[in-house]
């Protein structure tokens, strides 16, 4: 089982990469970023709503606030300062949560449905929040892929650069 620290290291790091992605996209031409690239969500900003919407399916699911008004695939926000802006609120949203969960409802069973089957399912909840930060990971992927597709260049996205990490720098864990 995952430990709260753990995920609360996740949401720092979801924070700060999702930082550093957002950046490069604004140096992208809106018409590029919209463009279809032959990506399960075609274009950088279909993945990126994409990515945004899992994260509020999940919260939504683990903090009893359900998100109903869009399906999987449809784009939440076409503007981009505006995708950017509510993907910012949503990153701080996750590291608030992510530091006050507990052990024990971490390891309770957690019923839910899913958007994708409508099967209902129960599981760990520790598995379902390893889920979410790992469907944002996978999915970032994607967007680093497409973003060098394009020539542009998304930097160092690997964890051990998230700097207070780095115990030189006297910000160690």
């Amino acid at each position: 089982m995952q430990t709260s620290d753990y995920f609360e290291l996740m949401a720092q790091y979801n924070q700060w990469i999702n930082g550093k992605i957002y950046a490069v996209c604004a140096e992208i031409p809106d018409d590029m970023r919209k463009k279809d690239l032959g990506a399960f969500f075609k274009s950088i900003d279909g993945t990126l709503n994409h990515i945004l919407y899992g994260d509020k399916a999940w919260l939504g699911r683990f903090t009893k606030q359900s998100l109903t008004s869009k399906s999987i695939g449809q784009e939440l926000y076409q503007n981009f300062d505006a995708l950017w802006a509510e993907r910012s609120a949503m990153d701080q949203e996750i590291l608030h949560w992510s530091q006050n969960l507990s052990s024990p409802w971490l390891e309770t069973p957690f019923e839910y449905t899913s958007n994708t089957d409508g099967k209902t399912r129960i599981m760990p909840t520790w598995v379902l929040v390893t889920h979410m930060f790992n469907h944002q990971t996978h999915h970032r992927g994607q967007v680093t892929t497409l973003i060098k597709q394009l020539g542009y260049e998304p930097g160092i996205v690997d964890l051990p650069w998230l700097a207070h990490l780095d115990v030189n720098t006297g910000n160690g864990l």
